[in-house]
């Protein structure tokens, strides 16, 4: 390989790197300002969105899994964010209700990295976001991981964190 090559190389595996730790930042400065992870201030989203929407279709919207949505609202209704409460009608429908506590934080308006990408990607012109999408696909492809399951979310960590992870994720401070 020659050096030209090398620095490229190089130059492709630091943006990467940048990319990661970017994504690691924002996920922690979430965590520890408003005490949720990404994915769980992505459902506490979709439900103030839609009040009384089934988890099923939860999870739908927010491109996750049901086990995985319930999980996470398992840890919301643990940390005092939302409340599963029995229709009165139907004891088998169970809605998800927002605590003050969590109507709170989302009136701050807490941004998830997504939607910042996503106005600025919006932004390019379509040839600029194919050549993106297929010079991602490529690196995927390069990196062995084409075939690894990944949902839409820029977040680190686990999808369906508990008290405890959150608390060893703070505490783990990555050296990039």
């Amino acid at each position: 390989m020659d050096q030209t090559s090398q620095d490229l190389s190089d130059s492709v595996v630091s943006t990467l790197r940048q990319i990661i730790r970017a994504i690691d930042l924002h996920s922690k400065k979430l965590t520890k300002r408003y005490g949720l992870t990404g994915p769980q201030l992505i459902v506490l989203k979709e439900i103030n969105k839609s009040p009384s929407k089934p988890i099923s279709e939860i999870a739908k919207n927010v491109s996750l899994s049901q086990a995985t949505v319930t999980s996470i609202l398992d840890r919301l209704g643990q940390q005092g964010f939302t409340i599963r409460q029995r229709s009165d009608k139907d004891k088998r429908k169970v809605s998800i209700v927002l605590t003050d506590k969590a109507k709170g934080i989302l009136d701050l308006n807490p941004s998830l990295l997504q939607e910042d990408f996503t106005g600025q990607f919006d932004k390019l012109k379509d040839w600029e976001k194919n050549m993106l999408l297929s010079s991602l696909q490529r690196l995927a492809t390069m990196m062995d991981a084409s075939n690894i399951e990944s949902q839409p979310i820029l977040a680190s960590g686990p999808l369906s964190a508990s008290p405890s992870d959150v608390k060893r994720y703070l505490e783990d401070e990555i050296n990039y």
